[in-house]
């Protein structure tokens, strides 16, 4: 059962779904289970029709002819996700939807987007897919069995505080459509972010957060102690219902705590908030 910022923040769904795998002797009935959730999340929860679904992919699957990973690599190919997600938005849309969809988290930063940029100037849009599913942090992650699923607000799926908060950009909630419901309509939402590398507020979707859409300007400034060198702060609230550290009871398990720290000590704080086995509910910038 989920609770505590888990449900806040729209991502108890995922952390109360286990993983789905393939593994020998599934009956067909399950193997349609793992096909109807390929399809959700390659393609970001859009729905699909009946004469849109991949026949013979999937005919292969339930034969065992092919994996789960070869699968979401066809389904990622089709016609139906490149006239969604690639000729009908611009190019860094696009990109940031990929991450979302075959790697389950937002990109790292503008040299990540621009790596896949050059793919697609290149080689074109299918050793870009290519290049996704055939990366190391792919097969690591879900090897050949295991679907792809969001997993970007994960601590080991990350490597900083920015790029945690650019995940709810992506996805709000585990109902949340890549291509309906959002303010951005198919503009990209990252590209300005993560060329500044910029954090955004993380809220609950059901507050005033779930309209939410790049910010249009910088945090405003606080002067004084704990001001950045830019003047920046940013506010975060944390809980905790489980320890990641030795001691039994973690300092956040009590009540919440705020802290307000500068923008250029974010992700230090954010390592070590995880470290000390509290999970962060909202990050904020100072009004």
């Amino acid at each position: 059962m989920a609770f505590g910022p888990a449900s806040r923040l729209g991502v108890a769904l995922f952390e109360d779904t286990d993983p789905i795998d393939l593994w020998p002797g599934r009956s067909n009935e399950e193997i349609e289970t793992i096909i109807r959730a390929v399809y959700k999340q390659v393609l970001g929860n859009a729905y699909v029709l009946e004469s849109e679904r991949l026949a013979v992919p999937e005919s292969q699957l339930k034969r065992g002819e092919i994996s789960v990973r070869e699968f979401v690599r066809q389904v990622a190919k089709s016609e139906l996700y490149r006239s969604r997600f690639f000729d009908s938005v611009p190019r860094y849309r696009s990109i940031e939807l990929n991450f979302r969809h075959l790697l389950g988290r937002a990109p790292l930063d503008l040299e990540e987007t621009r790596s896949h940029s050059t793919i697609l100037d290149t080689e074109g849009f299918e050793a870009d897919i290519d290049s996704y599913l055939d990366s190391d942090e792919y097969q690591e992650t879900f090897g050949e069995n295991t679907v792809p699923y969001i997993r970007g607000y994960k601590t080991e799926a990350i490597q900083s505080l920015v790029q945690f908060s650019h995940l709810f950009q992506l996805v709000r909630g585990s109902a949340s459509s890549s291509l309906k419901g959002d303010l951005a309509g198919k503009q990209p939402k990252l590209n300005s972010l993560v060329i500044q590398n910029t954090p955004t507020p993380v809220v609950s979707p059901l507050s005033k957060g779930a309209t939410f859409r790049n910010p249009t300007s910088t945090p405003r400034t606080r002067q004084g102690v704990g001001a950045s060198d830019d003047g920046k702060v940013y506010r975060i609230e944390v809980t905790g219902y489980k320890a990641n550290v030795v001691n039994s009871i973690s300092k956040f398990r009590r009540s919440n705590q705020v802290y307000f720290v500068p923008y250029n000590q974010l992700s230090q704080e954010y390592q070590r908030i995880h470290k000390q086995g509290g999970v962060i509910a909202s990050i904020t910038p100072v009004n």
